[in-house]
């Protein structure tokens, strides 16, 4: 029975979010904590207060540009599972542009940050795509070696080639302030002392932009008809090779805003491994958006509030270890992704009952006639 968009989108995933917190109290439970409370002092964590509040947003951006690229290109019947190592390379690109233009102001960088990091993203995603429109080379796979790659040669040129003599740990040079793309507290002093910046707004509109791109666009039919039906595509006279390719760079462009995001941003300069897994979290948050930029979105705030609100309980209950929060984190995948349509059925069976008792029965009106 096919079930209305927004059961889809929002309830389905709400269900299975709600399971999974459901299981993930059992757990408090048994080390003796309050489960009532520990999801109290979590949303209080991400939302309570501007700097818990500045750090669920700054989150939030990341997984928005990191799902948003799964998004992409599953609606192109493909699986990029390699947005943690183009954010890496894209991070690169941030960091050349940025120094090169050391002294810019930051309205007159950013463009070019921007354009530099998804170059970079684009094309470090864009060879999987030729692999595979060009040579049969399955994406997931070149996509998750990748990954190896690219932590390997950022690793080789963040600690041999850009890490300043006078500088101990593994990461570039500065930004110069000027340049560095600036802090949402500059106009909202809440946020104060929180790395969240105007990468955020870029991030809603990149959701807008997406949403346009897969419904509104030739290049969007052309997607979705592909990841359909590939072979009905190419009888109707599309490329499914150029599409494979032009989706992956777009797919890894924009998980390349996260090094905007953090390197130009938060950090102000290129550090050792500073995706932190964000292109892997990428996975279940689109896939618990169904790969909708709403439905993105929404989940990318559910985990910036795990993310956030799981520091400020682990704070705050000692009983709960990080351990205990990657556990809980580790739930919400499971539930929102592998086991995603675990209560479609029952769903279902509830909408065709409630279906049934709207509509009139035919005997009742014979006999009433």
């Amino acid at each position: 029975m096919p079930l209305p968009r927004w059961v889809d989108i929002i309830l389905l995933p709400v269900l299975n979010v709600t399971l999974a917190f459901i299981i993930g109290g059992i757990v408090v439970l048994i080390v003796g904590e309050n489960p009532i409370e520990a999801v109290r002092i979590m949303l209080y964590g991400a939302f309570g207060y501007g700097y818990g509040f500045g750090f669920t947003l700054y989150y939030t951006t990341n997984f928005i540009f990191a799902g948003l690229a799964v998004a992409v290109a599953f609606h192109g019947g493909l699986f990029n599972i390699g947005g943690e190592g183009q954010a890496y390379v894209g991070g690169l690109g941030a960091i050349l542009v940025a120094l090169a233009v050391g002294g810019l102001h930051w309205a007159f960088a950013l463009p070019l940050i921007m354009i530099a990091s998804a170059f970079f993203a684009g094309a470090w995603a864009f060879i999987p795509g030729y692999l595979q429109a060009k040579r049969g080379s399955h994406v997931v796979i070149t996509t998750i070696m990748m990954n190896f790659i690219a932590t390997s040669m950022m690793s080789y040129i963040i600690s041999r080639i850009l890490k300043p003599e006078n500088i101990n740990s593994d990461e570039s040079a500065r930004i110069a302030d000027v340049t560095r793309v600036p802090f949402l507290s500059e106009w909202i002093p809440l946020l104060r002392n929180t790395p969240v910046n105007i990468s955020f707004i870029l991030a809603i509109l990149a959701l807008v932009g997406v949403y346009v791109l897969i419904w509104h666009t030739k290049f969007g039919y052309a997607l979705r008809t592909m990841g359909h039906n590939g072979t009905a595509a190419r009888y109707a006279g599309m490329s499914n090779a150029k599409l494979i390719m032009a989706t992956m760079a777009i797919s890894g462009a924009l998980v390349g805003m996260v090094a905007v995001n953090d390197t130009a941003g938060a950090h102000g300069r290129l550090i050792l491994g500073y995706v932190a897994g964000t292109g892997f979290v990428g996975i279940a948050v689109a896939f618990m958006g169904k790969a909708h930029p709403i439905g993105v979105g929404l989940s990318a705030l559910l985990f910036g509030v795990l993310y956030q609100g799981g520091q400020e309980l682990a704070f705050t209950m000692p009983a709960i270890t990080r351990e205990m929060i990657v556990t809980i984190q580790a739930l919400v995948i499971l539930f929102t992704g592998a086991m995603s349509n675990m209560l479609r059925r029952p769903v279902e069976f509830a909408f065709l009952a409630a279906r049934h008792r709207q509509e009139p029965d035919p005997v009742a009106q014979e006999k009433g006639a």
